[in-house]
């Protein structure tokens, strides 16, 4: 195509066939889109496909803006064919709707001719559209067949890879029934057929390779049933079945998904069904189902009692039962509940932290901060770590009171120092001691506490904030974290040799020994010569 001109309302181009043809698209707001060309078929006045390919040419490009000089003298034009389209305007749907019988199957003739997945798309279509129930189900279950690997009792990946594309191709033709009218149908395929993967999903090497077709059916299932309309009994029969089944963990499947089909009857069905299986057999998935179900109903209060039945020591269960309270607009229970959980779970190293996160976070909401530092306060005496530290430190100096609880926090810190290591290892309050020093800028502190004790990734650090004003110290540290290095091998470990000979040389240029350093990398280079790629970095750093 070329020429392509557009403005006011009108659209040209010559377009290559058998001859070049001009073609020429009026767009009018009273009459939609009229178009001429001069090849034999618009030249009976019919919409040509040379005219279908001008407009989607024009559809492509954006009418160019008028320079900035004329910008307020010359007017836009009232049709807009080739204007930039916004984001939530479609422009395509409406010109679409313009064209008439001829001219849209010309355009789709053009289009799968361009693309064969769309024109094998159409195919299923035109296939399941003239053929009956038997048909259509056979080619379901042929397509869903495992085939060798079903027999054998496992599947490669090989083989899934070749079944997943079989599944699609399923999909494709349970799409084709909903389309052709014949949802019901397609409601039952879809069940079978995600049933069947079910079988295939235990033989697979690496399961999770049907993620995507098992999205794909339960999208199809989801499309049927809100065109069907199925029985609400045997839609829950089926939903629990599936949320209890071997698809489970990949599945999208959300009972609030069905609800309208299933109605306040189906989902109390489903309730119960999931109920007898969870007494039959109490396990974690009919647990969660169960809960899932009763949050499908509606049923806030049913559904705290749930999850108050069994609730998990470290405040987790708390937390979901508050977040589920303040979700259904009773804050002020959910932060009761929260509240509970926290006191219960207040001496527990392991308590869940997103409950102390959600319990602060509605405190400072609600413009509590000497309760958000009471919290913060208690977490921090039940497990001290830096990030403990840190939250503590936020939250007193949102109160003004970070002196008193900084050297509280410190005390606590240096009362427990000592305890729980073993030989020349630092126990855990030791090493929390050193972070929250670092931390707070006290780096002498922080050594004096390491007391050459830390483990190497703490003595780095520490080397690297004390080598200004304690260059031998550091170098010491530098000199013995080096030693190991020197037996391995590999980029990453020459590259971390080649940092430390760096801080080795500030050290002693710091000390005023540079010769101190020439020696010992001199030395190094002897001992370490048959290692030419470290050479080589080693020369690339001045080294």
């Amino acid at each position: 195509m070329s020429g392509l001109e557009i403005g006011g309302g009108t659209i040209r181009a010559a377009v290559p066939g058998r001859e070049t043809y001009r073609v020429t698209l009026v767009v009018t707001e009273q009459a939609g889109v009229k178009g001429s060309c001069d090849c034999p078929y618009g030249a009976e006045g019919r919409f040509c496909k040379h005219c279908v390919a001008v407009g989607l040419s024009a559809l492509r490009h954006a009418e160019p803006a008028a320079p900035q000089e004329f910008a307020e003298t010359v007017p836009a034009p009232r049709s807009a064919v080739a204007r930039p389209a916004r984001e939530d305007e479609d422009v395509v749907t409406p010109w679409l709707q313009s064209l008439d019988r001829n001219a849209l199957l010309a355009l789709l003739g053009e289009e799968t001719a361009a693309a064969p997945e769309l024109r094998g798309r159409l195919l299923v279509r035109a296939e399941v559209a003239g053929s009956d129930r038997t048909a259509a189900r056979d080619r379901v279950k042929g397509l869903l067949n495992a085939g060798a690997f079903a027999r054998d009792g496992y599947g490669d990946s090989d083989e899934i890879d070749a079944y997943v594309r079989q599944v699609t191709e399923a999909a494709l033709v349970l799409r084709a029934l909903i389309a052709a009218g014949r949802a019901a149908e397609a409601v039952d395929g879809a069940r079978w057929a995600l049933w069947r993967l079910g079988g295939v999903y235990e033989l697979a090497d690496e399961p999770d390779e049907l993620f995507t077709p098992v999205h794909d059916l339960v999208a199809v299932h989801r499309q049927a049933c809100h065109t069907a309309r199925p029985a609400p009994e045997p839609t829950a029969r089926w939903l629990v079945g599936h949320l209890l089944g071997p698809v489970a963990s990949i599945s999208p499947v959300d009972p609030a998904d069905y609800r309208d089909i299933l109605g306040p009857a189906g989902l109390a069905q489903a309730l119960g069904l999931a109920t007898e299986a969870w007494r039959e057999e109490p396990t974690d998935k009919a647990a969660r189902l169960r809960e899932r179900l009763l949050k499908a109903q509606g049923d806030v209060d049913a559904l705290v009692a749930a999850y108050a039945a069994a609730p998990a020591p470290d405040g987790a269960t708390h937390l979901r039962i508050a977040q589920e309270l303040d979700e259904a607009g009773r804050a002020g229970d959910a932060l009761e509940w929260a509240e509970r959980g926290l006191r219960a779970a207040a001496k527990r190293r392991d308590i869940d932290d997103g409950l102390v996160e959600w319990v602060c976070a509605r405190y400072a909401r609600a413009g509590r901060p000497d309760d958000a530092l009471a919290a913060r306060r208690e977490r921090f005496r039940a497990h001290a770590t830096l990030r403990t530290y840190r939250s503590l430190r936020s939250a007193a100096r949102a109160c003004d009171r970070w002196e008193t609880e900084r050297e509280a926090a410190l005390e606590l810190l240096r009362a427990d120092a000592g305890r729980g290591g073993s030989g020349s290892r630092l126990g855990e309050t030791d090493r929390t001691l050193i972070d929250v020093l670092l931390d707070e800028g006290d780096v002498d502190a922080a050594w004096e506490a390491a007391a050459g004790r830390a483990d190497d990734r703490r003595l780095l650090t520490l080397a690297d904030r004390v080598r200004d004003h304690r260059p031998a110290d550091a170098l010491d540290v530098y000199l013995r974290l080096l030693e190991p290095l020197k037996q391995s091998t590999g980029d990453q470990t020459y590259q971390e040799i080649a940092r430390l000979l760096r801080s080795i040389r500030a050290c002693h240029e710091r000390l005023g020994t540079p010769e101190g350093y020439a020696r010992r990398a001199a030395a190094l280079r002897t001992e370490l010569k048959r290692k030419p790629k470290l050479m080589k970095i080693l020369d690339s750093n001045g080294l």
